[in-house]
């Protein structure tokens, strides 16, 4: 039987397939719309697995606030071309409303949560199907406190929200601080919450950063004192090159391994630990000032910490929780 235009703009609405494809499954079913439908479904299931081992690098993260509550969630997608479209941005918006409407606790409880009486991972699968591009559930993320903010970054590739321990926080400053964790990326909101084993390396990545530069101060001063310009014999390609330049004799440079090799060797054996656990400390201590959320210089005013401008707007007010999603590398 023949397909009417109707037919296919009534299939087109209820499924948002392309109309070749809403045109194919009517004639195979014989105008039957459920029928149709249920093909265009099982096709997006087809697409969705024949494309599971792509990767999904683009998408969509959009992010609210009701108050106490504030979510992510983030929709990925083969190209940035898709993740702009205007249908798949809603997608990712009603996703994102379900979100807050039933809060749940992690992205399996959204997955199966539903919309038109569909679990939200079948309608991902059935996007996959419309646009021929493989699609998931990039993320979700929330937070509960007395009082929350949400944040997009021009594009949908970047979203933050953030917690306070007070009620009736002031708009703009909690919007501050949303884009304070967009464009910082700190990793936790205070110097007691850093995981332990953040510190840890951090110190020891210090420590060893601390011995190797007064190793090569000492090294340097001990060429100096030979008459040998250090940075002729910084390193093997160096000293090679230079040699063939002209610029250092094969004996200048046998004494200048000579004297690394010492010096080296005697500084690292001798070095004062209270002095480099010092220096090291410091280095912690800067670690902190650049990637824990309170302790960061305000972006709008460099003379004051988050920590201060909270408690200068509201005394006692601090951040209690925040996440952030970003769709592309930092």
């Amino acid at each position: 039987m023949a397909v009417t235009m109707a037919e296919i703009t009534k299939l087109r609405h209820l499924t948002s397939a392309g109309l070749m494809d809403c045109k194919k499954a009517l004639a195979e079913t014989n105008g039957d719309i459920d029928a149709a439908v249920e093909i265009l479904r099982k096709k997006g299931q087809a697409v969705a697995a024949k494309r599971e081992d792509r990767e999904a690098s683009e998408g969509c993260s959009l992010s609210a606030s009701d108050g106490t509550f504030a979510a992510i969630v983030a929709l990925k997608c083969e190209t940035d071309f898709v993740a702009k479209n205007a249908g798949f941005v809603e997608t990712t918006r009603k996703i994102l409303n379900v979100a807050m409407e039933c809060r749940p606790n992690n992205i399996e409880e959204l997955k199966a949560l539903t919309i038109d009486g569909q679990t939200i991972q079948d309608l991902v699968v059935e996007e996959s199907g419309k646009t021929g591009e493989k699609m998931e559930i990039g993320a979700y993320e929330w937070v509960k406190a007395e009082s929350t903010t949400a944040y997009d970054h021009l594009g949908n590739k970047l979203s933050t929200i953030v917690g306070f321990n007070q009620a009736d926080v002031d708009y703009q400053l909690g919007r501050d601080v949303a884009m304070q964790v967009a464009s910082m990326n700190p990793v936790a909101v205070s110097i007691e919450s850093v995981p332990a084993s953040v510190v840890e390396t951090e110190y020891k990545v210090a420590v060893d950063k601390t011995k190797e530069e007064q190793v090569k101060k000492a090294v340097e001063a001990a060429l100096k004192k030979a008459g040998i310009n250090p940075n002729l014999v910084d390193s093997e390609a160096h000293i090679e090159s230079n040699i063939a330049k002209g610029w250092l004799t094969v004996e200048e440079a046998d004494k200048a391994r000579a004297i690394a090799k010492e010096t080296a060797e005697q500084k690292a054996a001798n070095l004062p630990a209270q002095m480099i656990e010092n220096i090291a400390k410091g280095r912690v201590n800067k670690f902190y000032k650049e990637s824990v959320l309170m302790e960061q210089e305000f972006i709008k005013d460099a003379t004051v910490t988050i920590g201060q401008y909270l408690d200068k707007s509201s005394k006692g007010l601090v951040v209690v929780d925040f996440k952030r999603v970003n769709l592309n590398q930092d």
